[in-house]
């Protein structure tokens, strides 16, 4: 089966196959949950576009921060794919730390990067989030596409709901992700379709380094207050 046409079929409101459906994603959740296991260490999920090159400061910037994480013992989590992930994973393997990909099939996409200590690859997105999730301390998001809008706002959520909780979500690059916060102020703040404290829920930088002091100080604190 071509990668895509499984999810097609899945998401059409009739379909023949419903119980083996579900048996192929409860192993994938399964599968992903033993990897996850294998991380003895806490972690963060880092993400941004597949498409930026080894030239461009977002790749530097993302290979820096893998590494500070790796000083720090923290894993590295990425969808194990090019660019942002790429040198995410690259800058935590080279600095000795764990470096984790959870890649996904895709028709158009390249596969797994070279630089992942664990990995598995997820045919479904969904099973693929939750992953992110469940092995990360925080977020760290660095320019990206749809793909990397879909995982902040659903941390966003998450955390804005509840579900988790103690949970940074690091915004890398001001220039990049000012003009989308701004009309998050003009239009969704009043408008009432948030509340201010919900913007304190995102942490801006421009520093690899303050990047991962927000994610590493607030773990810290959590184990100090014995709820990590």
């Amino acid at each position: 089966m071509k990668p895509g046409e499984f999810d097609r079929r899945l998401l059409r409101r009739r379909h023949e196959t419903l119980a083996s459906d579900v048996s192929l994603i409860a192993s994938e959740f399964l599968g992903g949950f033993q990897v996850v296991q294998k991380i003895d260490r806490p972690a963060v999920s880092i993400f941004g576009s597949a498409r930026v090159g080894e030239q461009t400061s977002v790749y530097r910037h993302a290979r820096e921060t893998g590494a500070l994480f790796a000083a720090d013992d923290f894993a590295v989590v990425t969808g194990g794919g090019p660019g942002v992930m790429e040198a995410a994973n690259r800058g935590c393997q080279e600095a000795g730390g764990l470096s984790v990909g959870f890649n996904i099939e895709l028709a158009h996409e390249q596969g797994l990067n070279a630089y992942c200590d664990l990995s598995m690859t997820f045919k479904h997105f969904y099973a693929r989030k939750t992953m992110f999730v469940k092995a990360a301390e925080g977020f760290v998001i660095f320019p990206g596409g749809f793909g990397t809008l879909d995982e902040l706002f659903e941390s966003l959520t998450l955390v804005q709901t509840g579900k988790i909780g103690g949970f940074p979500v690091v915004l890398f690059g001001a220039s990049y992700w000012s003009p989308m916060l701004d009309w998050i102020r003009a239009r969704m703040l009043e408008d009432g379709l948030i509340s201010p404290a919900d913007l304190d829920l995102v942490h801006v930088t421009d520093l690899p380094a303050e990047a991962v002091d927000c994610v590493v100080s607030r773990y810290d604190a959590r184990v100090a207050e014995g709820s990590a």
